[in-house]
């Protein structure tokens, strides 16, 4: 009797267990498996990971509130690319909250790609005016394009302006990029294979980094210090490519401030503009500034429609233009390093949040050496 209840229960057991491997061997049915917090067998909108929450109602067919794995499989079944790569944006990071530095907004994510020997690498940089934002915000399309075709990614926390002024955030970056760079063994990464994504502020900061003089110091005690804060490749979107206030104001034929640029300098008010003392650091912080003949290739995408703007246009209407992109463009032209400038009219009747990702894989994977899946 004992016997064959062992033999009932190994059977139901292995019915069970082999259904559950089947279930979990399939990707599609792992995504479930993973963010189904209460057992229920289908996924409700606060159960949706972040970077992929805006297309539940795109997979929610019947608009109940609830995914099944049923409304999963269709939409699998119709957009199997996309979801292949909804899947992937929706993994965990390899290493979460990798610590870079000593202040406890220097930590970084990375997601290690498959592929044989070290990885190239792309790191993001997140916006918001450096007084906010938090790298959580890595486009999960871009994220599974690049992990698709082999190329790992970081995302990276810096030091916002209520904490520091300029230069700590652009040094923050430095500093991860030379941190992964000591470690590229530990995170398979290839250290002459890296490059720089990011938008708004995260574009100025990975344009500082592409533009910059080395900032390796070889004297140094420290190791990662040692390292090298160069870049292979910069993808920016809606960029400054310079934060020298005077600078702007003659761009736009303003004399508006843009707040956000007060507290990255450590000003008091907008009439510091004019205070002498803050002039070498306007210079330093300025992308443009640095720009060699040595320096990387550059692609810069503005979603702001480029359209003239108001005499004394205030910053929220300026600080995204596209002007700041042509005058880039026209220097790096000069020095001969190359600078693909992209308009949000090149992409009129393309969704925005597609046509620039495909434009930004391409120039990734060519200036990496990626062979295009």
């Amino acid at each position: 009797m004992r016997s064959r209840a062992i033999g009932i229960l190994a059977v139901a057991t292995g019915i069970l267990l082999g259904g559950a491997l089947g279930f979990a061997q399939d990707p599609a049915k792992r995504f479930l498996l993973r963010y189904d917090r209460d057992n229920d067998g289908k996924l409700a909108r606060d159960e949706f990971p972040a970077r992929i929450k805006h297309l539940f109602d795109r997979i929610d067919a019947n608009r109940d509130g609830y995914v099944t794995p049923e409304e999963d499989a269709e939409f699998r079944r119709v957009w199997p690319k996309l979801s292949r790569r909804l899947f992937v944006a929706s993994r965990d990071p390899d290493f979460a909250n990798e610590k870079y530095g000593e202040h406890r907004r220097n930590v970084f994510d990375l997601w290690r790609a498959e592929g044989e020997g070290p990885r190239p690498l792309v790191i993001y940089f997140h916006g918001g005016g450096f007084r906010r934002g938090d790298k959580s915000s890595v486009n999960s399309a871009l994220l599974a394009r690049l992990l698709e075709g082999g190329v790992s990614v970081a995302a990276a926390n810096y030091r916002l302006s209520d904490v520091a002024p300029f230069p700590a955030q652009m040094h923050d970056a430095a500093r991860a990029v030379q941190f992964i760079r000591y470690h590229a063994r530990k995170y398979q990464i290839d250290p002459e294979r890296i490059g720089a994504t990011g938008g708004s502020a995260g574009a100025g900061i990975s344009l500082w980094l592409a533009f910059h003089d080395d900032l390796a110091d070889p004297d140094s005690p420290d190791p990662v210090a040692r390292q090298s804060t160069r870049l292979a490749c910069a993808v920016v979107y809606a960029a400054q490519t310079s934060y020298d206030p005077r600078f702007i104001q003659k761009l736009f034929n303003t004399d508006q401030v843009e707040s956000a640029l007060i507290a990255f300098f450590g000003m008091e008010s907008a009439k510091d503009v004019e205070d002498p003392k803050f002039f070498p650091l306007f210079e330093e912080a300025s992308p443009l500034n640095h720009a060699t003949a040595d320096d990387p290739p550059v692609l810069l995408f503005y979603p702001q429609p480029n359209t003239p703007l108001p005499p004394n246009s205030r910053g929220s209407q300026h600080i995204h233009h596209p002007k700041f992109g042509f005058v880039l463009k026209e220097k790096l032209e000069e020095l001969g390093v190359e600078c693909v400038l992209k308009l949000r009219e090149d992409y009129v009747g393309q969704d925005l949040r597609s046509g620039p990702v495909d434009d930004y894989v391409k120039f990734f994977f060519d200036k990496l050496g990626v062979q295009r899946p």
